[in-house]
């Protein structure tokens, strides 16, 4: 498994907009590369960090290099317009072990 981690930060008062948005656009990505789906996050900073889970850094690649464009323009302009600052992948990883998901009262 291959993860990226995004960071962005969003105009003030366009964050419900960035985050419905950015649900929208994740769903979108991982029908059409086959992305394994995305966790948002929100740092003490204000920024949001996405982490994306993907089968394979080459899955990752193609959709990265097709700039993870889709069919829903709506959907693209709220998230850029959304948008203040946004850049590289802050991080590129090779998944060594998962242990998201244990049942603690296993």
């Amino acid at each position: 498994m291959f993860v990226a981690v995004y960071g962005w930060r969003v105009h003030p008062g366009k964050e419900e907009q960035f985050r419905a948005a950015w649900r929208r656009g994740t769903e979108l990505i991982s029908q059409k590369y086959g992305g394994l789906g995305s966790r948002l996050h929100r740092a003490e900073d204000g920024r949001f960090i996405a982490v994306a889970e993907w089968p394979d850094r080459e899955t990752w690649q193609k959709a990265f290099d097709e700039k993870m464009a889709y069919d829903e323009p709506e959907t693209r302009a709220a998230f850029v317009d959304a948008v203040a600052d946004a850049g590289d992948p802050l991080h590129l990883m090779e998944v060594t072990d998962d242990l998201l998901g244990l049942d603690p009262g296993a």
